[in-house]
């Protein structure tokens, strides 16, 4: 049986961009799951024009539906966000935004922030010193999550994303090299696959380092709702549950296609899911 259930089930708010925040709060209490991702992005959680009586008024209706915020993910990869960047207001604008974000996290009673590495140029120029600054950067965001008492869950990105953190062996580089006990890896099952990789390979070599999972459905590109994809959905759960992970699979679903509907596309991936898992 697995170790695995589907109250590590997590459901996120990105496809629901062109709806309001509580649609998609009442759509988690709707198909009974509890926890839920915040990505922070307009309309729903732009951090940088709101104000700290809007935040307390978020954290509110989340809490008052019993739902339990899990991560905070502060949109980084279509802002000109880059911790590794050449230039120093760019890294000065990227660092403010993570000690905002980590701020916001609290004031939400929320325990993990996601974050990214950064890049530098695709043609290597820069490709030491860019891993100088992204490394830097992290470590003092570290330090500042760790007053905090938050955990930075650093993201693998695709190749196209990034030529620092990309693979299993470029996050298990920076994490040994940045040695943080406030910093972990993730998983986002696209890149994964995309690297030809597993959940086990990540399981086993990062053991409980390993802090948080997007878990969604691909082409293997492309984060699809569960069922759309080609992505071997039970045989990852059967990975997780052997080595015993605890934490949350959160459903990350960006893909266009749903932005219309986005209720049928968390409908569809739970319904998947708690076909596979035990209560």
């Amino acid at each position: 049986m697995y170790k695995v259930s589907s109250k590590q089930i997590a459901v996120m708010n990105i496809q629901y961009k062109y709806f309001p925040l509580t649609k998609f709060l009442n759509d988690a209490v709707k198909n009974g799951v509890k926890n839920i991702e915040l990505w922070g992005a307009a309309p729903h959680f732009h951090m940088e024009d709101m104000t700290y009586r809007e935040i307390l008024n978020v954290r509110r209706e989340i809490e008052r539906r019993g739902l339990h915020l899990v991560c905070f993910t502060p949109e980084q990869c279509v802002y000109p966000i880059n911790l590794a960047a050449p230039g120093r207001d760019a890294r000065r604008r990227s660092v403010k935004f993570f000690e905002n974000s980590i701020r916001a996290a609290g004031e939400l009673g929320c325990k993990k922030v996601l974050v990214t590495s950064g890049t530098g140029y695709f043609d290597g120029s820069d490709q030491e010193e860019a891993w100088k600054r992204s490394a830097e950067n992290l470590a003092g965001l570290g330090d500042m999550a760790e007053h905090y008492g938050i955990t930075l869950a650093l993201e693998v990105l695709r190749r196209d994303e990034s030529n620092l953190v990309y693979d299993l062996s470029s996050l298990q580089k920076m994490l040994n090299e940045l040695n943080h006990a406030s910093i972990g890896g993730m998983i986002d099952t696209i890149p994964m696959a995309l690297a030809k990789e597993s959940p086990a390979m990540y399981l086993k070599a990062l053991g409980e380092r390993l802090v948080h999972v997007h878990f969604i459905d691909g082409a293997p590109k492309g984060h699809l709702a569960w069922g759309d994809g080609v992505l071997d959905m039970k045989q990852y759960l059967k990975e997780f549950a052997d080595f015993g992970y605890s934490g949350y699979l959160s459903l990350e679903i960006t893909d266009g296609r749903y932005f219309m509907e986005p209720s049928v596309s968390v409908e569809q991936s739970i319904r998947k899911l708690r076909e596979a898992l035990p209560e």
